[in-house]
Parts: C-alpha cells; structure tokens; sequence
C-alpha cells in the first residue's frame, strides 16, 4: 500500500485517493462505492456480487486468482470461465486463464 501512496504523491492526485487493505474472509467493510478495487489471489465467490455492488458506475474492478486451468483442481482455484461468468454484468476489458491464474479487468457501467 506504500508503493500506491508513494505513487499518488507523486502524480499529486493524494487528495483523490483513499487506500485500505481489508481481510475479506470477513466480508466486504463498510463504506462507500469504490472507483478501483484490486483483488489479488483471493478467490470467494460468495464474495463476487458485493464486489460488483460495491464498485462505483464507471467504477474499475481487477482480479486475480489461482485457476484450475493449468493448474490443477483444487477449492482454492477458479474452475475454467468463473470469473467472466461471475462478472459478466461489468464491461470487460481483458481477461486470461491460464499457468494456474486467472484474471480479469472490467468496469461498470457508468448508468449502472
């Protein structure tokens, strides 16, 4: 989370910024839509519509999990397509699976 501040400094955007790192085994914290949420190997798809509530309209979501596709079953990795199914109602903007990661950039509708 450093880097990012760091990061926002220097582009002197600090005022539009708010950072948190949260545990999401214990559900989304709240607060207000977000515009950018990063998710990195953390899979709970139980947790994958309150992402997409939370995610402001014109708001940017990023994913990453462990995948089945060239890595094996396991319950901790996405079965093949999880992913662009579960958030098929954002815009997508790329995705891949594959080595035993699967991942995805997409944003919300801006009328949503």
């Amino acid at each position: 989370m450093r880097q990012a501040r760091d990061l926002a400094e220097r582009c002197g955007v600090t005022h539009r910024c708010q950072f948190g790192v949260v545990d999401l085994d214990d559900g989304l914290p709240a607060g207000e839509q977000a515009n950018t949420i990063v998710c990195h190997r953390f899979r709970a798809p139980h947790r994958y519509p309150a992402i997409v509530e939370r995610l402001a309209p014109g708001g940017l979501l990023a994913i990453a999990v462990l995948s089945e596709v060239d890595g094996g079953p396991s319950p901790y990795r996405a079965s093949p397509g999880e992913l662009s199914v579960a958030f098929a109602d954002l815009d997508l903007i790329a995705e891949g699976e594959g080595d035993g990661v699967a991942w995805l950039m997409a944003r919300r509708a801006a009328d949503r």
